[in-house]
């Protein structure tokens, strides 16, 4: 599989890792073509991975994921060529709309009757979106390893194939998946963001994620 990726920071370069360890190939784009924090990670990742432009990303890949910070989501989307560059496509919307105007823990720039799944879908009418990996720290996105077993990833989304595609990397990268249904799931699924942060502050620790358990 080719992944196209927006965004180089933490999660970006964590799944990055994940899709190369599991023999997919991926391209980490950004503004430019010469990010240092892209080209160091495709150095470091090997021959599968590769830097580009998020144009270049958009274009490479099958399956696109957007590990964007939420206020720069638009503009890179934008970028890499519009809604008509993301057509047919997979997209794993991997962000969360935090507003740190107020400090930490962050709110949510938008709650409850809508998302940012929601807002990347009507931006990309054409695309596939998915939410998911939003709710979990990089360190654990790809193998997690926890005593109690492995977290369980939700997911959203419109389309039922999509989902597929995506419920099988997670699976790949250790991660049994929940189908929340479409993509207003991510209404409820953001806020977990916020919850997983919250503990995290308190315990000063972030090594910790959710688990559905069943009877």
């Amino acid at each position: 599989m080719k992944v196209g990726i927006l965004g180089t920071g933490d999660v970006g370069r964590a799944l990055g890792n994940g899709f190369i360890k599991y023999g997919h190939e991926a391209l980490m784009g950004s503004r430019s073509a010469t990010n240092e924090k892209a080209v160091a990670w495709a150095t470091a990742a090997g021959p599968k991975a590769r830097v580009g432009t998020f144009a270049d990303a958009a274009a490479f890949g099958d399956v696109i994921l957007l590990a964007t910070l939420w206020t720069g989501t638009k503009s890179a989307i934008d970028l890499a060529g519009g809604a008509k560059a993301f057509a047919r496509k997979v997209v794993m919307d991997a962000t969360n709309p935090l507003d740190f105007s107020q400090g930490m823990p962050p709110r949510l720039a938008l709650g409850h009757t809508d998302s940012a799944g929601e807002q990347v879908q009507r931006w990309l009418p054409g695309a596939k979106v998915v939410k998911v990996y939003n709710i979990v720290g990089n360190v654990h996105m790809v193998d997690p390893q926890f005593p109690g077993g492995p977290p369980d990833m939700f997911i959203c989304g419109n389309d039922d194939g999509a989902k597929t595609t995506v419920s099988e990397i997670c699976r790949q990268f250790g991660w049994p998946t929940i189908d929340l249904g479409g993509i207003e799931g991510s209404r409820w699924l953001e806020p977990l963001c916020i919850l997983w942060v919250t503990y995290g502050m308190r315990n000063n620790n972030w090594n910790h994620a959710f688990k559905l358990l069943r009877k």
